[in-house]
């Protein structure tokens, strides 16, 4: 018998004679792989978990980890490695060393994409075969790891899935390995299948609504090619209109379907007649107590009466409003009124407002035609007592880039809005009323943003005699600049503040989370309004804040310093302001 051999055999005897005991692993290795192999090895697991051994098991274990530390090097381009263990007593433990030499790792060598289906002849699909072979990005002389290999192969099929190919798939992949030559040949075969285009829509769970409420929600045309992202529109689009709790938008991916595959629509709906209260606090209008009432399916036609009240501390409201569903066109129109009485800062305010609506949504843009006509009563002490009326035509236009998170870290939301009235049509005062707002949010490292806002008012007019306050501007408060109250920056009075024609406010606020949901900010406001743009003088409010991601949305409070008024505010807000 080899004396080697008679050795190991004594060895092996004695582990199985001794009782069980803990154990340690070391792993000697390169430090790119050696993590990799600590985190699986199965006797690093057993040392981790604190098990005791047995010879038997020990030896079986080590056995076992080295075929594994072979299969994990191999997924990472190691063909060829050496691999060496050993076991010995450490006191009254064991401990396993583990010696690896990973040798040359494997590079591609050559790629081969092939496309086969309604992809490879549509002439259509000329720059989605070119983005496709683009987006596959293990190219030659890439080290190979199987990862990345696994990861390339899903990159190729996703832009085929999220648009007109739904059924497409990988009908052949092969890695060929060359260990001699350290190289990898890797060739794949995508298969289209055939272009999806829309059909008509079946639904189910419709039954307290009109079905055409569904099929007027759609962005969805017959004809046009299927993209995942417009079932995700129509999905939004029927989860936000008032009448659904849920639904779910799909197609089944049937080759034998393609040429017109229908829509297949599941909605649950919400009831019918809806009674809520609520309360809450605000820094800008105080405490609030609100009722409303919602009837959605009036005359069986699924318009929308809502009724709704509202006590504030330094507002009240009452509203009622006539709400038609979308139309077949993607309009949306309403007719609505509302009294409303307010005193902000010393101007006290009456008003009625009657107002018809024409809102559309597109996408990222939605479009808002109003005719408003309102009457007003004003009053700031005993030196401004007017009474106004005007009919104001106002067209609105927003584009939004955030989707629908709480918490945006990237995109935009512009608003524009213009609009007027003339004397001579039941208004005191001709005007011409111009708006904008943007808010852009950047990315700023892996748990902050910033934030960055601009606002700019004006209304074109000889006087602001006869204007009423909607139409008008004032300053100051949570949305506009933190350090100063609740539309404090106007035209001043011995006995309160006016709203004027021009408005110009800017901010700048960085966020940083940390772990959890608690995070915090560091703001710059400045801002002013006006009578007139050479009489915009900005004033400045900076401060610190605080904010909770709560399951409704975010809440902030900020403490903020008034540069002009030398005094520090805090501000609370729920949920994002665009």
């Amino acid at each position: 018998m080899p004396v080697r051999l008679f050795k190991a055999l004594l060895f092996f005897a004695a582990l199985c004679a001794t009782p069980a005991h803990a154990l340690t692993v070391e792993v000697e290795a390169p430090d790119e792989i050696r993590a990799l192999l600590t985190q699986h090895l199965e006797t690093a697991r057993a040392a981790r978990l604190g098990e005791t051994l047995d010879a038997e098991e020990m030896a079986r274990l080590q056995r076992q980890s080295e075929l594994t530390a072979r299969d994990l090097l191999a997924t990472e381009g190691y063909f060829s490695p050496e691999v060496d263990s050993a076991v010995e007593r450490v006191g009254d433990d064991w401990r396993v060393t583990y010696r690896v030499v990973p040798g040359a790792r494997t590079t591609v060598r050559s790629v081969k994409l092939t496309v086969e289906g309604a992809l490879k002849t549509r002439a259509e699909s000329a720059g989605l075969r070119g983005r496709i072979e683009r987006n596959f990005f293990l190219t030659q002389g890439m080290p190979f790891r199987q990862a990345d290999w696994e990861t390339a192969k899903v990159t190729v099929l996703r832009p085929l899935l999220g648009g007109a190919y739904p059924a497409a798939q990988i009908t052949a992949s092969e890695a060929r390995i060359d260990p001699a030559a350290q190289s990898a040949d890797l060739s794949v075969t995508v298969d289209s299948g055939p272009a999806f285009f829309y059909g008509q829509p079946r639904i189910s769970g419709s039954q307290r609504y009109p079905e055409s409420t569904i099929r007027n929600l759609s962005p969805l045309k017959p004809g046009k090619p299927v993209r995942q992202q417009d079932l995700l529109d129509y999905q939004m689009a029927l989860e936000t209109s008032g009448y659904y709790a849920q639904a779910t938008v799909r197609i089944d991916p049937d080759p034998a379907l393609a040429a017109a595959v229908p829509i297949l629509v599941e909605v649950v709906e919400r009831p019918e007649k809806l009674f809520s209260v609520g309360a809450g606090v605000s820094t800008d209008t105080g405490a609030r107590v609100q009722a409303s009432w919602l009837h959605r399916d009036i005359a069986n036609r699924g318009m929308r009466l809502k009724l709704d009240a509202r006590l504030e501390t330094a507002r009240q409201t009452g509203a009622a409003e006539l709400a038609w569903p979308r139309n077949a066109s993607g309009y949306e129109n309403s007719l609505g009124m509302q009294l409303k009485q307010e005193d902000i800062e010393g101007q006290e305010t009456r008003s009625s407002v009657f107002v018809a609506k024409r809102n559309r949504t597109r996408g990222q843009i939605e479009t808002t035609l109003m005719l408003q006509y309102q009457t007003e009563e004003q009053t700031i002490a005993s030196v401004l007592d007017e009474r106004n009326q005007a009919l104001v035509a106002n067209y609105a236009w927003t584009q939004r880039t955030v989707g629908r998170a709480f918490y945006p870290r990237r995109g935009y939301v512009l608003t524009l809005q213009g609009g007027g009235a003339a004397e001579a049509l039941l208004s005191d005062t001709s005007f011409v009323r111009l708006y904008g707002r943007h808010t852009q949010y950047f990315r700023a490292g892996t748990r902050g943003r910033l934030i960055v806002r601009g606002e700019f008012g004006s209304v074109l007019a000889d006087t602001r005699d006869g204007i009423p306050t909607d139409f008008l501007f004032r300053a100051g408060g949570d949305n506009s600049v933190r350090g100063y109250a609740y539309q404090s920056l106007g035209r001043t009075f011995s006995g309160g503040v006016a709203s004027v024609r021009y408005l110009a406010t800017g901010s700048v606020e960085y966020n940083h989370f940390f772990e959890g949901n608690w995070g915090m900010a560091v703001f710059v406001d400045a801002g002013d309004a006006a009578d007139s743009p050479g009489a915009l003088s900005p004033v400045f409010g900076y401060g610190v804040g605080a904010r909770y991601r709560s399951p409704v949305g975010p809440i902030n409070l900020d403490l903020a310093y008034g540069e002009a008024t030398e005094e520090f505010r805090l501000h609370f807000s729920l949920g994002v302001s665009f």
